[in-house]
């Protein structure tokens, strides 16, 4: 079964009709939106956002981080206004049990299931339906968010070879089980779209350098040798999945505070390896930024510049070697981290570190 999305190569026909708006302009730093005649390969909308009464303020998590870097990407001129970003709609159920089993999608109508996965004990006392509604369904926006995102980078829709969807990343959740704030697992469903999209997509390579291992799409891929795993992160904390560690192709494990001179070494020494290795024809790339310093969860010491440079890296790597890549924002749990990533996003225009399709 492919996913709907992967079955149609109309991006119109997966975004809202009345996000068809285009408009001409110049480079951001001329105050107006980079592209002329396209949307930017931006893919957010307002129900991102999750909110239950003040319970999502329970867990570090900054709930409305997506909502918080699109202002700052307008205030900064790369978005003029709504209608220069991809839209995407509400994942269905049918295209999650493309990977997801049917079990666990029942599992979160009982609230205390989503409560574990969200780690907010309180939803254990919420009924269903406002979790459904608070909680799970901004997640399904994220995750067909992205999918929209990848299949942008794949097609070249907006003129080019990238897509960065402003949510998703939800490493920890696997086809059956779901953890650490994380209840699709949008990187499988991603992968499952691209092997399907008739596009010759036969390597793709995973980039997490969120602090924390990725452990559901790594349970989910343990037997794809089409997919390439180079998973960087502190060794310490959760998940600690020694079983979903074997499908990882290049582990480069951190101890706690490491700053950014190592980090960015290593994050070079180990990506050049992993592209020279597998040579891959897409990217996915899940950038936690839970990795700055001060991070509840993360225990690591990168500064804000430290995680813009590693930005850098990833896309120069992936543009030098013609590598179309999406990017997932995954992790990030203090209120700062959406300054950074709007900051990195702009400096990634500014210095023409995008990849371009062929």
């Amino acid at each position: 079964m492919c996913l709907k999305l992967s079955c149609s190569s109309n991006m119109s026909s997966v975004e809202d009709e009345d996000e068809e708006g285009k408009r001409n302009g110049k480079r951001p730093e001329d105050g107006q939106n980079l592209r002329s005649g396209d949307k930017l390969p931006i893919v957010y909308r307002p129900e991102y956002g999750v909110e239950f009464c003040g319970l999502q303020r329970l867990h570090p998590f900054d709930a409305a981080k997506g909502g918080n870097i699109y202002r700052l990407l307008k205030a900064g001129k790369l978005i003029g206004s709504d209608s220069d970003v991809h839209r995407p709609r509400e994942i269905t159920v049918d295209e999650l049990l493309d990977v997801h089993t049917k079990r666990y999608i029942e599992s979160l109508k009982w609230s205390i299931n989503v409560a574990k996965i969200a780690e907010i004990p309180p939803l254990i006392f919420v009924p269903n339906y406002f979790v459904q509604r608070s909680y799970l369904r901004p997640m399904r926006y994220q995750t067909f968010g992205s999918i929209l995102a990848a299949k942008c980078a794949l097609e070249g829709s907006c003129g080019t070879g990238w897509a960065i969807n402003l949510g998703g990343g939800f490493h920890h959740c696997s086809a059956d089980d779901g953890g650490g704030f994380c209840p699709y697992a949008d990187i499988t469903l991603i992968v499952r779209m691209l092997q399907s999209s008739g596009k010759g997509i036969e390597r793709i390579m995973i980039v997490d350098l969120d602090a924390h291992q990725g452990n559901g799409y790594a349970r989910d891929l343990m037997d794809d040798s089409g997919v390439f795993i180079m998973d960087m992160y502190n060794y310490r904390i959760y998940p600690r999945d020694h079983e979903a560690k074997l499908a990882i192709k290049r582990a480069v494990e951190l101890k706690p505070h490491v700053g950014d001179e190592e980090y960015l070494r290593k994050l070079r020494t180990n990506l050049a390896l992993s592209f020279d290795e597998f040579r891959p024809n897409f990217l996915i790339y899940n950038a936690g930024t839970d990795v700055l310093k001060g991070d509840p969860l993360g225990i690591l010491d990168i500064t804000g510049q430290g995680v813009i440079e590693r930005d850098e890296i990833v896309f120069e790597m992936a543009r030098d070697r013609g590598v179309p890549l999406v990017m997932l924002l995954s992790g990030g749990y203090l209120r700062s981290s959406a300054r950074v990533i709007a900051d990195s996003i702009l400096n990634l225009y500014a210095k023409d570190l995008l990849p371009v399709a062929k």
